[in-house]
């Protein structure tokens, strides 16, 4: 399959989730996946977005940036965002924990990227911001 990137911009609105979930679906579907793995990737990337804009900007609007690369069947999808940072990564991943209680938030959203994706790996400095990259593996048809 060999080596792809796209990286897309745009501002921390809910309504832009769904455009997100859409372009790293359209740009993963050159890896030929299921209805499954695609679904998984869509789920993940929801959460990650979601969690940029209600944790990361508290609803203000400021820049996400999204990074999407192919390298033979494995997807890399990296979510940044320069908003206020995770105060405490250990316990932001545990499940069940939320720092918006008052949301209604599940406290499950790095718990969901784990379970859809191969791998999760969070970046976050305080004030300065989170990336969250994930990857995924897909198996070649053979």
């Amino acid at each position: 399959m060999g080596y792809n990137k796209i990286k897309i911009e745009f501002l921390s609105k809910s309504q832009n989730e769904g455009f997100a979930r859409v372009a790293v679906a359209a740009f993963a579907s050159q890896l030929d996946p299921t209805i499954e793995e695609i679904t998984d990737v869509k789920t993940a990337v929801s959460e990650a977005v979601t969690n940029a804009i209600i944790h990361g900007y508290e609803s203000e609007e400021e820049m996400i940036t999204i990074e999407a690369i192919i390298n033979g069947t494995e997807l890399t999808v990296i979510v940044c965002d320069a908003g206020k940072g995770i105060d405490n990564l250990e316990l932001a991943l545990q499940p069940l924990y939320t720092s918006r209680p008052d949301l209604e938030r599940s406290g499950m959203g790095f718990t969901v990227m784990e379970t859809f994706m191969d791998s999760l790996e969070v970046k976050s400095d305080k004030g300065r911001g989170t990336s969250i990259i994930m990857k995924k593996i897909f198996n070649p048809l053979s």
